[in-house]
């Protein structure tokens, strides 16, 4: 499966949110080796301007998946500052979140929201580079 991570932030900008979220994804063992940094819409990586950088998870079914939902949402929970998080699924499905809101989450809330962001792509699903709406 395969998730497109962007970050927009209102204090640190894309760039100081995706880069802090890029290494708190690395440093969990499970992660290491799936989560890259890529260019998006043909504006080099670190470009100025709304949405230029990605994070780009390589995930399986099962626990790697289910490491990665829950170091996301721990992430987003500990922001201090403002911070915006979408995910966009194979099917093109996205799941936005803001720090804010993730910071009033009841503790089964939180699991629900990294259980779907776990969620494997339904049977018939593309779980390869298909584009995104």
């Amino acid at each position: 499966m395969r998730l497109v991570v962007t970050v927009r932030g209102d204090e640190d900008g894309v760039e100081g949110g995706l880069a802090e979220l890029g290494t708190w994804l690395t440093d969990v063992p499970q992660l290491r080796g799936r989560v890259d940094r890529v260019e998006r819409d043909g504006v080099p990586a670190g470009a100025m301007g709304p949405a230029a950088d990605a994070l780009v998870a390589v995930l399986e079914p099962g626990g790697v998946a289910a490491a990665f939902a829950g170091a996301l949402v721990a992430w987003v929970q500990t922001r201090r500052s403002s911070h915006t998080i979408s995910v966009t699924r194979p099917d093109g499905t996205r799941i936005t979140i803001s720090s804010r809101q993730a910071r009033a989450l009841s503790p089964q809330e939180a699991a629900d929201l990294a259980e779907r962001l776990a969620r494997p792509p339904r049977d018939g699903e593309d779980s390869s580079d298909s584009p995104t709406t």
